[in-house]
């Protein structure tokens, strides 16, 4: 429809945003209010709090520091004055000038100065002027203002939304079509969407604030219960689909039975029984098995994955397991061939680094079936790769695949659809969980195996690394093994394929804006310049892999055996120093975090991550995870730089205080956000537009039982029109924004 205010030229720019059509433009949502009805005064004001304020601009001017030029105004009301800086403002010489109004938002703060107060880059919006149309006025003052994240600088800024999108909830009053049944909003107290669109952008008198801020009134209860509820349908529409889907109903056999007796190196856990009697129950159905199998660092998934193989290979099919690194799927491999070593089966390792010859044969005996267990990665979803009769497809570390791929190595079968497990050693809270492998069903190893020993974890500065060394020393003269884990390769180079902690969870990114814009607006700013600080401090001096690994082999560790793994070897020199360290033929093992999944060597007793503040949890969590495999104490020790963050000290603490890997996956969600806990794009969390997964756990929990019900059970109260609206709505919707119809 045509929008007022959005011809060509805008309209391009809104695309760019991902803003495509009037209902797009109604669902940009504002990330803060402020309360322009009662602005704060001068006067009331005290230091330490966040306030909005509305003033005249007495003095505006640039001041010329020998660091960077400030921008600095008087904001006056009456008598009493607030000074307001911003750094690098150069840009705000001319656009901010004397007898403007202007309305600001931030923190007080004290002035070293004088007795008066200020506010340091605080976010602010010219009011019009007193001759402005009364619409514009309507809309600024006197209420409580919505302010938007910008569309494409100052054309497309708050008050050009505000303008336009009142215009139009105008100019469609009446027409916004429902998409929720009536008797499901009255269930829950929720308003029509086209109340819930007009109070959510211009909240009526008397909305309280505190209401506004954390999302919680009726209106916007009503938006994320939507997009939650739209979300949770389509995943429910995909998996009743795959169960409608052929698979293929495999036995449980005596001689798989017998065979998975064979393979088990010890006892298994009550949790491992649970989880492979829930997988075995899956394969049995004449439906293709979609299961996430959840399990800490340790766990013993990889015993329950191989169990699951066997069933397929004793029922006459083949199994497909991908991992996301050579060095992952090498260990797989050479499990497989250990644990399964005494039954016939053809086990064969497909990777990037296969030479071309023998790449070739290889597919040529999958494809005629002489292969029973192929374990690889990406190169096992090449469009040239086929397999005979692939009956159980393994996914590991699943959040490092993208969602498509798993589909991929699916679709690969000649015959029926192949049974999917897919295995994650990071702990998932229970709201991504829902969102990111919600058409999954869920198997959780919540314990451990026997003989597995707490790990005790200590921080130290680099001050003390002497000591750290001489304790190193000390395991390994007791017999032991360590692993010193760098986050560089050498030097500060920006193209080292280690430094994703700098990018993973040691900072919020200029790509959090999504996040932002939901629920953090108030801190953009902050944010935006903490990412250039992390940028600019990821450049600086790190202590390196290769440095260390130079300084210590003829230093503190002079006389022992020290290896060095990093990701520029190539597979087979990875491979070498890998099986020289598994074989107790080097002591230490000096790496960046290559090591951090799928290194198993139960005589390694001593994790020491140095620049530990520089990791985020999870990583924090798996390299941890590395030792206490055996029956010795084992020890992590988390030795950090000069310099550590707020955010560092909490991520340390945490792993100080808990092994718990699920209390650690919260943590580090609350502290990252849904976007950046796996990475958006690569796990395949939707960009939601006015859900924030932190905070809105109990809708997501009620959208769900919702969905679930809409589809299995259909409401009395609903009538047939309805149901069709929200079926066209689900179609129309989110497979343009999501694909979800596509994938059922």
């Amino acid at each position: 429809m045509y929008v007022r205010g959005v011809g060509p030229r805008v309209a391009a720019l809104l695309e760019a945003k991902g803003i495509r059509t009037a209902e797009d433009l109604l669902y940009h949502l504002p990330f803060r209010y402020e309360d322009r009805q009662h602005p704060r005064a001068l006067d009331e004001l005290k230091a330490g709090e966040t306030a909005s304020v509305i003033g005249e601009i007495r003095s505006a001017g640039l001041v010329r520091t020998k660091r960077q030029p400030i921008f600095e105004i008087a904001l006056g009301q009456g008598a009493f004055t607030i000074k307001c800086m911003w750094f690098n403002g150069g840009y705000l010489q001319g656009r901010l000038r004397a007898g403007q109004t202007i309305a600001l938002f931030g923190r007080i703060e004290a002035s070293r100065s004088s007795r008066n107060l200020k506010m340091i880059q605080p976010q602010f919006e010219l009011l019009p002027e007193a001759g402005s149309d009364d619409m514009t006025r309507l809309l600024e003052v006197g209420r409580m203002t919505p302010v938007y994240e910008s569309l494409g600088g100052a054309q497309l800024a708050s008050r050009w939304q505000r303008k336009v999108i009142f215009q139009l909830l105008e100019g469609i009053r009446g027409n916004v079509p429902e998409c929720l049944p009536e008797a499901m909003l009255k269930r829950h107290g929720l308003p029509e969407r086209e109340r819930a669109l007009a109070e959510t952008h211009f909240p009526p008198e008397g909305t309280p604030a505190n209401e506004l801020e954390l999302a919680r009134t009726a209106a916007q209860r009503r938006l994320i219960f939507e997009e939650l509820f739209f979300l949770e349908l389509g995943l429910e529409l995909k998996r009743r689909r795959s169960r409608e889907q052929r698979g293929i109903a495999f036995q449980a056999t005596d001689a798989a039975r017998e065979a998975i007796r064979e393979i088990l190196p010890f006892h298994p856990t009550a949790a491992q029984k649970r989880a492979l009697g829930e997988i075995v129950s899956d394969m049995r159905e004449a439906h293709p098995m979609r299961r996430l199998l959840q399990g800490d660092v340790g766990s013993g998934k990889t015993i329950v994955a191989l169990q699951a193989m066997v069933v397929a290979m004793e029922n006459g099919y083949q199994a497909a397991m991908m991992a996301p690194t050579e060095i992952l799927a090498t260990q797989h491999y050479l499990a497989a061939r250990k644990l399964l070593g005494k039954r016939r089966y053809r086990i064969a390792l497909l990777t990037g680094s296969v030479e071309a010859d023998a790449k070739r044969s290889l597919r040529r005996q999958m494809e005629q079936g002489e292969v029973q267990l192929v374990i690889g990665t990406h190169a096992l979803i090449e469009e040239n790769v086929e397999f005979a009769r692939l009956g159980l497809v393994v996914v590991d570390e699943q959040h490092r695949f993208g969602v498509m791929q798993r589909f991929r190595l699916m679709k690969k079968p000649n015959e029926a659809e192949p049974d999917v497990l897919v295995m994650t050693a990071t702990p998932i809270p229970r709201t991504l969980a829902l969102t990111l492998y919600g058409d999954l069903d869920t198997s959780v190893l919540d314990d451990l195996p026997p003989g597995r020993t707490p790990i005790t974890t200590r921080r130290v500065g680099s001050d003390r690394a002497d000591e750290v060394w001489e304790f190193v020393r000390g395991q390994v003269t007791a017999g032991r093994q360590a692993y010193l884990v760098y986050p560089v390769i050498e030097g500060t180079k920006d193209d080292q394929q280690e430094l994703d902690f700098a990018r993973d969870e040691s900072a919020a990114e200029p790509k959090q804006e999504t996040a932002v814009k939901q629920a953090e607006g108030r801190r953009a700013a902050t944010l935006f310049a903490a990412a250039m600080a992390a940028t600019a401090e990821a450049k600086m001096e790190l202590r390196s892999a290769t440095e260390m690994y130079e300084r210590l082999r003829v230093g503190p560790f002079a006389g022992l055996r020290v290896g060095l793994l990093h990701g520029r070897l190539n597979a087979d020199e990875k491979e070498v120093v890998m099986r020289r360290f598994q074989r107790g033929e080097t002591d230490v093992l000096v790496a960046t975090t290559v090591v951090e999944v799928g290194v198993d060597v139960p005589n390694a007793t001593v994790m020491v991550v140095d620049h530990a503040e520089r990791f985020g949890l999870a990583q924090l969590h798996q390299l941890r995870g590395r030792v206490g495999r055996g029956s010795a104490k084992s020890y992590c020790i988390l030795m950090t730089g000069e310099r550590v963050s707020t955010e560092a000290e909490q991520r340390l603490e945490a792993m100080v205080a808990t092994q718990n890997g699920f209390e650690l996956a919260e943590l580090d969600l609350k502290m990252r956000g849904p976007g950046e806990f796996f990475g958006t794009r690569q796990a395949g969390l939707p960009g939601f537009r006015v859900v924030n997964l932190i905070r809105d756990k109990e809708l997501l929990e009620l959208a769900k039982q919702e969905a679930a019900k809409f589809v299995t059970a259909p409401d009395p109260e609903v009538t047939e029109l309805e149901r069709r609206r929200v079926w066209d709505h689900l179609k129309q919707n989110w497979q343009r924004r999501y694909g979800l119809m596509e994938a059922g």
